[in-house]
């Protein structure tokens, strides 16, 4: 994956190869998946798929995600076919209704009154792709949480401080999503909209590692 490239050190006077890492993109706009990748120590760049989102079509909570996370993916793969992309894609299901991102705050109040002291499951699905080597990778994770009891007051007090309109749900799981979440089975990244235990694991198969704070020489000199 990574390209080759030669170095001269100055010092010593000689020369040496060294594996190049590949650049990686995040395709998505989601400033939550963005803190999710820099947090963990990743450099990259944001490249927003131009692709509507799918909600309208008869399949599982699992194909729906796989489904959107490729059409992001691949949507910005073809533009960038020399980088690592990643793409994600998550949603929450109740039962068998699967929801997404709200269209207004009426709706947001609605979803999460619906979602009031029920245990739903939230799923993403993730596109690992390298279009110059023909290379992908797709997984996906499942976590089920469960909310608090929430009255109409609670609610309308939890949207006036976050921006349920982008999240699918209507909320999210950091940050005042303890406000509303009673317990988290399973990966609490995934509910924040990117597994990052499965992701990095992938990523490295990709040549795609987290950033260190200093290169250095073969000789362990700086």
């Amino acid at each position: 994956m990574s390209a080759a490239r030669t170095a001269f050190c100055r010092r010593h006077a000689c020369r040496y190869n060294y594996r190049a890492m590949p650049s990686l993109v995040l395709a998505s706009s989601s400033p939550r998946r963005s803190a999710l990748l820099s947090d963990a120590g990743f450099e990259f760049e944001i490249a927003p798929p131009r692709v509507a989102e799918k909600f309208d079509v008869a399949v599982t909570l699992r194909e729906l995600t796989l489904w959107n996370a490729i059409r992001k993916g691949m949507s910005v793969g073809h533009a960038r076919s020399d980088a690592v992309v990643i793409a994600a894609d998550t949603l929450v299901a109740l039962g068998n209704e699967i929801i997404g991102k709200p269209l207004d705050l009426k709706e947001a109040v609605q979803i999460l009154g619906r979602l009031s002291g029920q245990t739903h499951e939230v799923c993403s699905a993730v596109l690992i792709y390298h279009q110059t080597s023909g290379r992908s990778a797709v997984f996906h994770e499942i976590s089920r949480v469960r909310f608090h009891r929430l009255n109409r007051e609670m609610i309308k007090r939890y949207v006036v401080k976050v921006n349920p309109l982008d999240k699918a749900g209507a909320y999210a799981a950091q940050g005042t999503g303890a406000e509303i979440i009673a317990k988290i089975e399973g990966s609490f990244t995934n509910v924040a909209g990117l597994p990052m235990e499965k992701t990095i694991a992938a990523l490295a198969q990709f040549g795609i590692r987290k950033a260190n704070k200093e290169r250095r020489l073969p000789n362990g000199r700086v």
